[in-house]
């Protein structure tokens, strides 16, 4: 009984590690209004100040995040650059990456 449980308990721990996992989300750091920090690896997780955001796709190119008051919006261009976006509690606007 006890093998039964502490399995399950891996499965449960395994599929909330992999909850915000979405495939087509770039990978990316940005810098928005507000000294919002938004990043995010390929597929996800996208975090929001280092707090893991919900996150779904809308299409296979635009996605959006939700998280700590504020929903970051994610376009995929046709030639692979991201645009993000964030509303919420602090100033709303484009995000810049922090790549540059």
């Amino acid at each position: 009984m006890k093998k039964h449980l502490t399995g399950l308990l891996l499965l449960v721990m395994a599929s909330a590690a992999h909850a915000n996992s979405v495939p087509g989300v770039p990978s990316f750091n940005m810098d928005c209004p507000g000294n919002i920090v938004v990043q995010a690896d390929q597929d996800g997780p996208v975090l929001i100040n280092s707090k893991e955001a919900a996150t779904k796709a809308i299409n296979d190119r635009r996605f959006e995040a939700k998280g700590s008051g504020y929903t970051i919006s994610i376009i995929l261009a046709d030639d692979e650059s991201v645009t993000v976006s964030s509303t919420g509690k602090t100033p709303n606007g484009m995000c810049q990456s922090m790549d540059d």
